[in-house]
């Protein structure tokens, strides 16, 4: 027993150790199921063991380094050697939870290369989950098959482990094996998910941010690598990430906000065409017509005429 403080508070730690659980000495092994309450709550405590919990039903906190979080149905996490924790749950609460208790010389090597898996023990139990700046928020929230699955292979281990039938020992190892592998699958699934939708968002106030300029200097002349260097994107980057938001080039948008402004010119106002072109950023007033013939259906004064009567008419009425 020794004494943890974090956060001020001085909590007495229990040190749990294999011998009292991992009876038989064949296997570093031991698994059951059990459902935390109010009045049967561990004591804060830490282990020389690899511990995975899942929560099968129920809610609590998971007080974890000191810090506290919410556990639910669906959570699967790994406490390491050395990692102090208990559970908090409030009244009429609990959890049930399946504890699987292991050291990594369950599975040798020497499985491992036979079975074709590279990477070692190690990497299945401490990658998925084991992050020195962000630890516990790595764990993960399993729902539908991926739950069901974990959960039976959790309780095929318990039948194994409480029957002791000829070959459990080889059995047990390999689903403990095919959950690990299971859970890092899992864990790199959600990992993914989140990245995209990380750059989903980064990608939305990109395209934001650069249509918001375009708004505001429509009459100045730009290119492509001009946004480019203002924006700090490649070429290539900056036209994907465009053509997936809006479904246009970036060329598209720059002639779709001009197009707009100078119907608003023409209905508005009585420049002339080539006037109104070097408005909204063409040189040109004969591209800027068959532009804009091309996008709107008629020409510049054919619009200012259709449109300009509509307007006088609306004024008149009001």
């Amino acid at each position: 027993m020794k004494t943890e403080a974090k956060k001020g508070i001085v909590h007495m730690v229990n040190l749990l150790r294999q011998s009292q659980f991992m009876k038989d000495k064949q296997i570093p092994f031991y698994i059951n199921r059990c459902f935390h309450h109010q009045d049967n709550t561990p004591l804060v405590h830490s282990h020389d063991f690899i511990e995975l919990v899942y929560v099968v039903s129920g809610q609590a906190d998971h007080v974890f380094e000191g810090e506290s979080y919410q556990i639910q149905t669906g959570d699967v996490f790994i406490i390491n050697p050395g990692e102090v924790h208990t559970y908090r749950t409030k009244p009429g609460e609990g959890i049930e939870i399946i504890n699987c208790l292991f050291t990594p010389e369950l599975i040798h090597e020497s499985l491992l290369k036979e079975l074709g898996v590279s990477q070692s023990m190690d990497y299945y139990y401490v990658h998925p989950f084991l992050n020195t700046r962000e630890r516990f928020h790595h764990r993960l929230n399993l729902m539908g098959q991926a739950s069901n699955h974990v959960l039976i292979l959790l309780e095929t281990m318990i039948s194994e482990w409480e029957h002791h039938r000829p070959g459990y020992l080889t059995l047990i190892k390999l689903q403990m094996l095919q959950l690990l592998i299971l859970l890092s699958r899992c864990y790199a699934d959600s990992t993914n998910k989140e990245k995209k939708s990380s750059r989903s968002a980064n990608h939305t106030i990109l395209v934001r941010r650069i249509t918001g300029f375009l708004e505001r200097h429509f009459d100045k002349k730009m290119t492509i690598p001009d946004l480019c260097e203002l924006f700090n994107v490649s070429s290539r980057q900056l036209n994907r990430v465009f053509k997936q938001e809006t479904n246009q080039t970036v060329t598209e948008r720059i002639h779709d906000i001009r197009i707009e402004r100078a119907k608003q010119y023409l209905v508005e106002g009585d420049d002339k065409v080539i006037h109104v072109a070097q408005r909204v950023g063409y040189e040109d007033p004969a591209f800027f017509t068959q532009l804009f013939r091309r996008r709107v259906g008629c020409s510049p004064g054919q619009y200012r005429d259709l449109h300009g009567e509509v307007l006088e008419n609306t004024q008149e009425i009001q």
